[in-house]
Formats: C-alpha cells, sequence, structure tokens
C-alpha cells in the first residue's frame, strides 16, 4: 500500500459524506455462538482463540489486542481482527449489548490498532471497507457522530488507497478481496472514477483468479468457497449500483461453482485440502443458491488438479495437482504474498466418504496457529498419503513452501462403472532420486477401492523406509486383526469396512488429530515398510455379516 500512498499523494481531496451513499446488506450469516464469546473477550478466527475487547478501565491490556506480539509472525489471526468480518458474529447474536461491543471495538481499533501496518495490508483493507459497509446499519448507522464521522473518513481513506493500489500485488484471494473492497467503497462515496477503475481491473484479476476448469488458483476447497462468495458480492454489487459488470464475471461464475461442488463430501462439507475447515452444508447451500449456476460437479479439474471417484454410495476425493505458485516478497503486516501462502505437502493424498459418512480424512487446519502446530497439520505426514523416510514432499515454509512437488502427472479410466487413477509426483526427486506413484482402483459396485503406492527411481537409488498413513475421521473407530495384516473400521451407522495390507507390511493403529473444526481426537492406519521396498499394495473393502473376507492385495 505505499505506492498506493504515493499516488495519493497527488489525488484531491475528496468529501466524507455522514454516511454511505447507498444502503448495503451483508449476504452471510454469522454465529451467535463466536459473538457470544466476543462479549467475553474471545476472538476465534482459523481455529485460533485469541483476546480481543476494548482497552478501557483498569483491567486494560498492556499491549492493545490488535497488536502481534511478535511482529513478523504469522499474522493470520490479527488480519482476521483487523478485517471486521467478525461483524456478522455480534449480528446474529442480535442485542444491543452485540451492537455496544461491536461499536466499543470499532472507537478502540480506530485509537489503538488503525496505525498498525497490518491494518494497511490491502486484502485487509478490502475486507474491512466491506465489513463495514455490509453491517453499517448494525455498527454505525444510530452511532455518535463522532464515532460515526471517524468510520467515515477511515473508510475512505483506506477506499482511496485501495482502488490507488490497484492491481494488488497478492498473487492469491487477498488480491480479489482488495478489488472487492475498492468497488463497495467507490459506490458508498460515489466516486465514479474509482469504480470505473476497479471495473477495469476486475477481468483480468479473474482470470489469475481462477483457472479455466473454475477452480482457484490456491487449490484450497476453504478458499474455493471464500473466492465464490466474493464473486457474488461484487456481482450484486455492480447490479446495486446500476453498473454492467463485464462478461467475464458471470463466466467465471459458471465454472467456480460447479468447481465448489465438485469439492464436497456426500455429507456437503468440504474435502480438507490446503488449509481447509469444516463448513456447515448449509452455508455452502446458500452460498451455491447464491452463485445462480446449475452446473453439476465434474469428475475432475484438471487445471486446478482434483480427481472425484464416485460409484453408487462410494467417494473418493484425491489431489493430483502441483502446489499452488509462490511469490518470496511480502505485503504491509507480514502477509505472504504468494498462493501457497496455505499450501499443505500433501500431494496424492485422497479422502473417502461412504453415503454420508466420512471415512479416510485429512487432518485439517489451523492457520492461524503458532509456526510449529500449523506446519504439524500441513505436513505430508498430516494426509492420507505415502511418506518417505519422515520427508515432506514439499518443504513447509511459513510464507508458503520452498522446495516442492514441480510435476504431476494423471492418467484416469472409466469402464462400465469401473475407475482408475494412477498419478506420479516428484516431490522426492531431488533428494531421494524417487517419485511417488499412487494407483487406485474403484469397483463399480462402491463396495471395493484396491490402491498401490509405488517409489519409482533408477536401480542404483538407495531407498529408504516409508509409511503409508490413512486418518480417519474421529466417528471412525478402527481396531486391529489378529492376523496383524489389516484393521476392521466401522463407522457410526454400523458399517463396515477392511483395510489389508500386502505380505511383509507392517499395519499398526496409531493416534490421529482432526481439525475440521473444534480440535478431536481421531485415530490413523499406518502401513509401515522396511528400507528397500518400492511397492505397497493395500485393499478397502466393504463388510457385512454376509460378506467374505477380502482378498489379498496382490500385485499387477
Amino acid at each position: 500500500m505505499r505506492g498506493a500512498r504515493r499516488i495519493i499523494a497527488n489525488l484531491k481531496p475528496i468529501k466524507v459524506p455522514d454516511g454511505p451513499a447507498r444502503s448495503f446488506r451483508d449476504l452471510w450469516p454469522g454465529d451467535a455462538a463466536r459473538g457470544a464469546r466476543l462479549l467475553r473477550g474471545e476472538f476465534e478466527a482459523y481455529g485460533t482463540t485469541r483476546p480481543l475487547r476494548p482497552q478501557d478501565g483498569e483491567d486494560a491490556p498492556a499491549r492493545p489486542d490488535w497488536t502481534p506480539a511478535q511482529p513478523g509472525g504469522n499474522n493470520s489471526w490479527y488480519a482476521a481482527a483487523h478485517a471486521f468480518a467478525w461483524l456478522r458474529d455480534l449480528r446474529a447474536l442480535g442485542t444491543d449489548a452485540a451492537r455496544l461491543r461491536g461499536r466499543a471495538l470499532a472507537a478502540d481499533w480506530l485509537a489503538h490498532g488503525a496505525h498498525d501496518p497490518l491494518a494497511d495490508a490491502p486484502e485487509v483493507a478490502g475486507a474491512r471497507i466491506s465489513a463495514w459497509l455490509g453491517h453499517w446499519d448494525f455498527l454505525a448507522a444510530t452511532a455518535e457522530d463522532g464515532l460515526r464521522q471517524q468510520l467515515m473518513q477511515r473508510l475512505a481513506q483506506d477506499a482511496r488507497g485501495v482502488v490507488a493500489g490497484l492491481p494488488a500485488e497478492a498473487a492469491h484471494r487477498g488480491a480479489l478481496v482488495a478489488l472487492k473492497g475498492g468497488m463497495a467503497g467507490a459506490v458508498a462515496l460515489e466516486e465514479e472514477t474509482w469504480l470505473a477503475r476497479c471495473v477495469r481491473f476486475l477481468p483480468q484479476e479473474l482470470e489469475r483468479q481462477f483457472r479455466p476448469d473454475g477452480g482457484h488458483v490456491e487449490r484450497s476447497p476453504g478458499v474455493q468457497l471464500a473466492a465464490l462468495q466474493d464473486l457474488i458480492e461484487i456481482r450484486n454489487l455492480l447490479h446495486g449500483a446500476g453498473v454492467e459488470a463485464p462478461p467475464q464475471l458471470a463466466a467465471t461464475l459458471d465454472r467456480a461453482a460447479p468447481a465448489l461442488r465438485m469439492l464436497r463430501h456426500a455429507d456437503g462439507g468440504l474435502a480438507l485440502f490446503n488449509g481447509t475447515r469444516d463448513e456447515q452444508a448449509s452455508f455452502i447451500d446458500l452460498v451455491l443458491t447464491q452463485g445462480q449456476s446449475r452446473g453439476r460437479a465434474p469428475a475432475q479439474l484438471q487445471d486446478t488438479g482434483f480427481h472425484r471417484l464416485a460409484a453408487s454410495r462410494t467417494l473418493v476425493l484425491m489431489d493430483c495437482g502441483a502446489p499452488a505458485a509462490a511469490r518470496k516478497d511480502a505485503a504491509p503486516g507480514g502477509l505472504p504474498r504468494g498462493a501457497d501462502r496455505n499450501a499443505h505437502a500433501g500431494t496424492l493424498a485422497f479422502e473417502m466418504s461412504a453415503g454420508r459418512e466420512r471415512l479416510i480424512v485429512n487432518c485439517g487446519a489451523a492457520p492461524a496457529a503458532e509456526g510449529e502446530w500449523r506446519d504439524a497439520l500441513r505436513a505430508t505426514a498430516a494426509h492420507s498419503t505415502l511418506v518417505l523416510a519422515d520427508t515432506n514432499s514439499s518443504e513447509l515454509r511459513p510464507e508458503g513452501l520452498g522446495r516442492r512437488v514441480e510435476t504431476v502427472t494423471t492418467d484416469r479410466f472409466e469402464e462400465d462403472g469401473k475407475l482408475w487413477l494412477d498419478a506420479t509426483h516428484d516431490g522426492w526427486l531431488r533428494q531421494f532420486g524417487l517419485r511417488h506413484r499412487r494407483r487406485l482402483f474403484l469397483s463399480d459396485s462402491g463396495d471395493s477401492l484396491i490402491g498401490e503406492d509405488l517409489l519409482e527411481g533408477t536401480k542404483d537409488v538407495a531407498v529408504p523406509g516409508f509409511t503409508v498413513r490413512f486418518h480417519l475421521h474421529p466417528a471412525v473407530s478402527a481396531s486391529l486383526q489378529q492376523d496383524e495384516q489389516g484393521a476392521l473400521l466401522r463407522l457410526p451407522s454400523g458399517a463396515g469396512w477392511r483395510l489389508r495390507a500386502g505380505k511383509d507390511i507392517r499395519v499398526a493403529i496409531e493416534e490421529s488429530i482432526y481439525l475440521g473444526g473444534e480440535p478431536r481426537r481421531s485415530q490413523q492406519v499406518a502401513l509401515h515398510s522396511e528400507a528397500g521396498a518400492t511397492a505397497l499394495q493395500w485393499a478397502l473393502s466393504r463388510i457385512s455379516a454376509t460378506a467374505p473376507a477380502a482378498p489379498e492385495p496382490q500385485p499387477e
């Protein structure tokens, strides 16, 4: 935003009105329980809870809650606090106390948080503009004149800075959030030249943010959902202002909504790839309804790199894409600029559900947690895939990824309802001289998923030991079979699945954790191979009282 300030210095002053020129209404429901926590002085963002309360009285904290304790660290929580989307949760609570707490926090931010460099980051400022305008009736319409004028003055300052700084330099969704906030500010302040500038940059931003298959560049189902919300808000904003939207907006909406459908489990929730956390199915349904797109979920997102295998009531979702693009620099406040900012080292991981019950999952995410905990969930071992020599397939860094998977090749075959998927990645090629290849076969009945994980390299390459991990949803219980060559998995409905491994494989049931939402203990089945082995076969088979035992997995 520093470059934007230089541009601002050459602009004429603007007249700040007493309130927005037109009414706004935030489209999305808040969470009353989270609003109640805000009344108690606690703010939860991305699974991390910290104090957030006005700095008044003798009990005021020595350091404002808006300011990171360690500048330069993971600032995701603080960015969310500065962005004010939590006004939704206070509005959902709907009490006078909630309204007054919102105003008290806004006044406290103006006094103690507004000068923090993080507040000036374009994506943060853009989100704050949208939040203030979307909740203006709740937050400020009946507030004291002094507070209302201060909010409008800061909103005008932020909007001018965001618009002047377009196109935003971030390579991730934050640039879209900044553009949306600039549009909202331009409409609220009746600045036609600002709005025209935003609309001019919209087509190129849509091309930069979304791949031809509709997937978002961050390769995260959670970000896909949030970016679709952004598109809907931009469409409605332009329509309400009587401005014709570029045709690229409708075309992008028509692709992005089916892409989101593709990344859902049968229970309506999202697969947990690349920083995604649980979202209520009803909320996702609302977003898709608002998106007004009727496109069906595709079987694959070829450009984004996800595949969907579905047979009868069995569904497998697999990450078959190279990680998102990186950038080495950082925005004001220490926010990363690259689309890999929350990328996980989970290439070739899969999730599996049987009917509306999840069976195999990834561990989830804690994007705002301290570094070690955040990275533990980003690690390859926190995903249902192969881990070679306890080494991540892509190197984890605070700002994104370092050494990474560069190429993923995928072949998919379908015949008479049977599905084959064959994918390979090169994440360990430089370090170990090996590629990981995963082959899956899903039967037409959906009762059997057979897999093989291979390490492929030249004959003279030493092959370390490896482990194939299957993280289980917390509702699934696991027990080791007597021959210790498999495990019985039991779903809440009573349905059972048997996981069997090939010979010379040590099968173990180990502890795991699930952070789709609140942390929950879970289990994982780990298949351990000795050094020198290059292939591991396994099979997941549905069982019933009358079903025969699953056959021993055999190599082709």
